[in-house]
């Protein structure tokens, strides 16, 4: 398949809408005029990548109509749906899918301001994690399957090298010592099955949770 096989099913489509369509102007893909409206700019390309953003972004100094053109099964843009609108959308660009064999046309996407949706409860995590990590122990950029140091697992890891020196403690004096108030809630759900419960309320150090503190050590604060 060739670009300029999105053309004419494309062509076909705005002109039954009453625009008057020409390809390639002033390097643009495709222009159509209709009335007093601004021009409505389509870029096609065979899959949704960075080239024909920069176009888009290139072509927004012509009209604020600008719209993407791609296959109908572009696998780039399948792969990423959700955060490929995403991102068309803060652009303020317009999606059209096309099918050169059933000359079939679907506007995805129209092009409009974006207004991003604020959502506080996650804006609240991030500002929370942040504050409540102590230090900077991970590289910015690291693989998230190497293991991120997050404030839960440091105060996990307090924990456990309590434990390590105490063996057998009940929960409420290692809140009291550790002047942490959730550690009978970190060792009771135990998500990195470091602890265990010896009898009601008193927890010790599982095998799994002596091999892996010196895993993070190095990383501690």
């Amino acid at each position: 398949m060739r670009e300029s096989d999105l053309y004419l099913p494309l062509k076909q489509y705005l002109e039954f809408q009453n625009y008057e369509v020409k390809g390639e102007v002033c390097d643009c893909d495709v222009v159509a005029i209709k009335d007093n409206e601004p021009p409505v700019v389509v870029e096609l390309k065979l899959t949704l990548n960075l080239d024909v953003l920069l176009q888009g972004v290139d072509r927004l100094n012509l009209s604020s109509l600008i719209y993407i053109g791609i296959p109908q099964d572009c696998k780039s843009f399948k792969k990423r749906r959700k955060l490929a609108l995403k991102l068309l959308k803060m652009l303020g660009f317009g999606l059209i899918l096309i099918n050169p064999k059933s000359n079939k046309v679907e506007v995805l996407l129209d092009p409009s301001e974006y207004k991003p949706r604020k959502v506080k409860q996650k804006k609240e995590k991030l500002l929370g994690e942040f504050q409540s990590r102590v230090g900077d122990p991970n590289l910015g950029g690291m693989s998230s399957k190497k293991g991120v140091l997050t404030s839960y697992r440091q105060k996990a890891l307090k924990i456990a090298l309590y434990l390590e020196k105490n063996d057998s403690v009940k929960a409420s004096l290692i809140s009291k010592e550790l002047d942490e108030p959730k550690a009978r809630d970190i060792m009771y759900k135990n998500f990195y099955g470091w602890f265990e419960v010896v009898s009601r309320g008193v927890y010790k150090l599982t095998a799994k949770g002596k091999d892996e503190i010196s895993l993070w050590l190095s990383k501690s604060v």
